[in-house]
């Protein structure tokens, strides 16, 4: 069982340096199960094929995509299974496009948040600072309501909010 050269035979050292994987994750998927363990050599080192290489390139990439391990596991077993149909593929992976979807929809909320709020910041040296103050306002108002919108400038409150010591 000594192979050390060809398909067979790669070290984890080298199975890391050929996928850009950390050698400590490669070892946490084959913990979790999603790579099976390798095959050893007599002085009991890990030996990685061509498949497992392969199988470490799918998991990556799927994990540089944002699918979550779960889904990266229900992939790899349909795929093991042999008998997986492109529907069931595109059913998972539209799941996860409507969870990037949502994702860059709150991103954009909060894009647009920060700006407005450093749009009303000056950048003076006055310990008052509208930014600061749209944090506490908006600590209960939510990332929907932007300093100055409609909401937040209801009542008698002013559109910077109430001044507040440092600390409260």
């Amino acid at each position: 069982m000594g192979m050390t050269t060809g398909s067979a035979g790669r070290g984890i050292g080298a199975l890391s340096k050929r996928t850009g994987c950390n050698i400590e994750t490669i070892r946490y998927y084959e913990r979790i199960g999603l790579l099976p363990p390798p095959t050893r050599s007599d002085g009991g080192h890990r030996l990685y094929g061509d498949a497992q290489s392969r199988r470490l390139g799918f998991i990556r990439r799927t994990r540089e995509l944002g699918f979550t391990l779960d889904q990266v596991r229900t992939l790899l077993k349909l795929v093991d299974g042999g008998r997986y149909t492109c529907a069931q593929v595109k059913r998972i992976t539209v799941h996860h496009l409507d969870e990037v979807r949502r994702k860059v929809a709150d991103l954009r909320k909060i894009e647009r948040v920060l700006a407005e709020m450093a749009a009303q910041c000056d950048g003076g040296t006055v310990p008052k600072c509208p930014v600061i103050d749209a944090l506490f306002d908006q600590a209960l108002g939510g990332v929907d309501e932007p300093p100055g919108s409609p909401s937040t400038r209801a009542g008698s409150r002013s559109p910077r909010g109430p001044s507040r010591a440092p600390g409260t």
